[in-house]
């Protein structure tokens, strides 16, 4: 059975986003060689992308036109995407998931030969916290204080107890964090 796995980056104050959508300009401090190889490791491993809808149209204004080794992945990787509003997907490899996520995710997690990443997507990922959902956990923690945007961990209702797996430092100050869930 495959592994759901979120990979979110995120502020020292916890912030996920901007105020302004997209407005990602503190990623760019973290971003280098490290983080790239990270990056390329965990596409390596993934069977499948999820994303939120919101997530998933910037991420597909960009990566369909992009090149490059993890662009090859972005785009070769299958998709799905969780909304109700959409009714059709332009990026390769994608798919719309609509129905009961418990019942949607469950099923991808059983039939995928490997694991399931969620980058970015706040709110989805607030609602397959609230499921417990995910069975592992990456926090890339940016050394910048944001002073505003959207909190990852901002919702009521949402607890579980985590295990440290590894620890990893960047020379850019970045802290990558993976937790494995407890299930408690």
């Amino acid at each position: 059975m495959a592994k759901l796995i979120m990979w979110n980056l995120l502020s020292l104050d916890g912030s996920y986003d901007s105020d302004q959508p997209w407005e990602l300009s503190w990623h760019l401090k973290v971003w280098g060689d490290e983080l790239q190889e990270f990056s390329l490791t965990q596409l390596r491993t993934a069977g499948m992308l999820l994303f939120g809808r919101k997530t998933y149209e910037g991420m597909a204004a960009y990566w369909a036109s992009e090149t490059g080794e993890i662009a090859d992945f972005m785009n070769s990787l299958p998709k799905a995407v969780v909304s109700r509003t959409l009714s059709k997907v332009d990026w390769a490899g994608t798919r719309i998931l609509s129905g009961d996520l418990r019942e949607e995710i469950e099923g991808i997690k059983a039939s995928s030969e490997g694991d399931i990443y969620v980058f970015g997507s706040g709110e989805l990922c607030q609602s397959l916290m609230a499921l417990k959902l995910f069975d592992e956990y990456r926090i890339g923690i940016a050394p910048v204080i944001e002073g505003s945007g959207r909190r990852l961990f901002a919702n009521e209702g949402i607890d579980e107890l985590l295990h440290l797996e590894e620890m990893i430092q960047h020379s850019t100050g970045c802290v990558i964090l993976r937790y494995s869930a407890t299930g408690v």
